[in-house]
């Protein structure tokens, strides 16, 4: 039996104990189709020959851009661990000056792109690079196509020197450098080895909610290029389960009313969206339907873990899953019963409402640094509670330093960050990684995110101000999509809000005002404006006098991720989205 030890190990486990003729399944040409375990390893050693005959040495490095999730990019994934090189994921939406710079920081020697929109970024910079070919995984013409590997890698006669390499790779050899998608300046270089990734796989199986018999479908769709969702395919191909990768971020509910998953991963960001759309749909009923449909999500809004509510609340829920939440649960597939979140703290309401609803919501806690996981929550034996990030997963130690930092130890802490042994420096004491959260650890053992520490601040009155707690409060709004609270070192704190535009609409319709359509025109309303306000001064009830938002501004756009002001993984660029928008801010204190 093989001993899980490097990330390679996985399919092979699987292969031996629970090979699924439908591990990887993409839609091609508006078709599913699958791959088998068994095939998934053949293309994957069909690769590592090929890179060998190409010269690839240990520790070359290899990058993968890719716009969605699919099986390509899995087997590349395998066939070049196993040749002891390192994959290098970068996300596919940052722009072509940082492709250059982590193709060049790195060392990449080959890069494999999944379509032409990412090709044409590579070869804007690729004669600045160590870059060798570039392979793509769609048809392009003038580039070499991924299959040609698997023609080079046909004849077998090497494969005893592909099982040499993969014998010679040791659990703490580097397996991937990811390139976080930092909020401030350059990206940083984890390195991260195969036991730091294969150990948090390992140790964070056993909180995964699978069902214990049939098959079991997982839709993917948050970039595998980030460490949350790579670790879970690896979890998922330990368990056996059918990887479904969906067509893009816009097409999962289509692709979940097809595939019907019974598992997903999501960022708060999305559930905030979903959401969103379901209340949309909420305001247009009307009569009986619309005062149903707000009763169950006033009781959603109530619901406690484990019928802590008592047998009356369940009795009622009963009903609103009857007539309201069965219809939830149908958009998305009619079978999903767990959904994982990471990436951003997420809004315990929305938590109680989509578990209430029967999709609960298991939210987890890490960093690219941690190779991420370091707690989740687990609805089974009560390892869950709304408003924390559950409990730290089996070998991790969570420390709560003096300031409330949360430290953490344990075999998923990074191997450093590449070539900046300054900074691999700043963030490490002893064992202990640094996060730069902060955090508490309540009676129960559950952990709970209370802020960042770069993120507060004070005012010039000497008050601190934590910005993600009112951030989060304020976004509970139908109003509001995005806001970012600022203050630091003036006399109160304020807001830069991006308004709900598509929900702002309906409701300027539904209201018949006369009102342009337009995200300049919305903006600049002032009938807009007074209607934010009033959002503004109901949350703003749930803090103190120092920390309550005296003014805002309404941005004209849309935060987005190729407009600068977000990650890849949703998070606001603080610096870059004040910057932006300086003549809000400097109307706001200067004026």
């Amino acid at each position: 039996m093989t001993e899980i030890k490097r990330l390679f190990d996985f399919p092979y486990y699987q292969l031996e104990n629970k090979p699924n003729p439908s591990a990887l399944v993409t839609k091609y040409n508006g078709k599913w189709e699958a791959m088998s375990t068994k095939e998934y390893l053949d293309k994957a050693n069909a690769v590592s020959r090929a890179l060998l005959k190409l010269g690839i040495q240990k520790n070359d490095k290899i990058a993968i851009i890719s716009s969605t999730n699919r099986t390509e990019w899995n087997i590349m994934d395998i066939g070049i661990l196993q040749t002891g090189a390192q994959n290098i994921p970068v996300y596919p939406t940052i722009c072509a000056e940082d492709y250059e710079y982590v193709l060049n920081h790195s060392g990449s020697i080959y890069c494999f792109v999944s379509d032409e929109e990412v090709l044409e970024k590579v070869r804007k910079v690729q004669a600045n690079t160590s870059i060798k070919d570039v392979y793509s995984f769609n048809h392009i013409e003038d580039c070499k196509h991924y299959s040609e590997l698997f023609q080079l890698g046909e004849d077998e006669s090497n494969q005893p020197e592909v099982e040499a390499r993969k014998e010679a790779v040791k659990p703490d050899d580097l397996a991937t450098i990811i390139y976080t998608s930092g909020t401030t300046g350059r990206p940083k270089g984890v390195m991260l080895s195969h036991w730091n990734i294969t150990s948090n796989v390992l140790d964070s199986s056993a909180r995964v909610p699978l069902p214990s018999s049939g098959e079991t479908r997982i839709l993917s769709f948050l970039p595998i290029c980030h460490i949350f969702e790579r670790v879970l395919i690896y979890v998922y191909q330990y368990a056996g389960t059918s990887i479904y990768f969906a067509e893009g971020i816009d097409k999962i509910g289509d692709n979940a009313k097809e595939i019907k998953p019974n598992l997903m991963s999501v960022v708060p960001r999305l559930l905030e969206k979903v959401f969103d759309k379901i209340m949309l749909r909420g305001e247009e009923l009307s009569g009986i339907k619309k005062g149903l449909f707000f009763w169950a999500v006033s009781l959603g809004e109530k619901w406690e873990p484990y019928g802590a509510n008592g047998a009356w609340y369940e009795f009622k829920l009963k009903i609103a899953n009857k007539l309201i939440f069965s219809k939830w649960r149908e958009a998305l597939g009619g079978e999903l019963g767990t959904m994982v979140s990471g990436s951003a703290a997420l809004q315990p309401r929305l938590s109680r409402i989509f578990c209430a609803a029967g999709m609960k919501v298991m939210e987890g806690y890490g960093l690219t640094e941690t190779s991420p996981v370091v707690t989740v929550g687990m609805y089974r034996d009560h390892m869950f509670k709304p408003g924390t990030v559950g409990k730290p997963i089996a070998n991790v130690e969570v420390k709560i330093a003096e300031d409330d930092e949360i430290l953490i130890k344990g075999p998923n802490v990074m191997m450093g960050y590449y070539k900046d042994p300054e900074k691999t420096a700043e963030v490490m004491s002893g064992d202990y990684f640094h996060t730069g959260d902060k955090g508490m650890i309540d009676q129960d053992g559950f952990l709970k995110i209370t802020g960042r520490k770069k993120e507060m601040f004070k005012t010039s009155g000497g008050k601190y101000v934590i910005p993600p707690l009112l951030e989060n409060d304020m976004k509970q709004s139908l109003f509001i999509e995005q806001i970012m609270v600022v203050g630091e070192g003036e006399k109160m704190p304020a807001a830069l809000i991006q308004p709900n535009f598509e929900f702002v609409r309906d409701w300027i319709e539904l209201k018949g005002h006369n009102i342009g359509n337009t995200e300049q025109e919305i903006s600049a309303s002032d009938i807009v404006i007074k209607r934010i306000q009033k959002e503004v001064d109901k949350y703003n009830k749930h803090f103190g006098k120092w920390e309550q938002i005296k003014r805002f501004e309404l941005t004209p756009d849309v935060w987005s991720i190729d407009g600068g002001h977000l990650t890849p993984t949703m998070k606001m660029k603080r610096s870059v989205i004040k910057g932006i928008y300086q003549d809000l801010y400097d109307k706001i204190y200067r004026a």
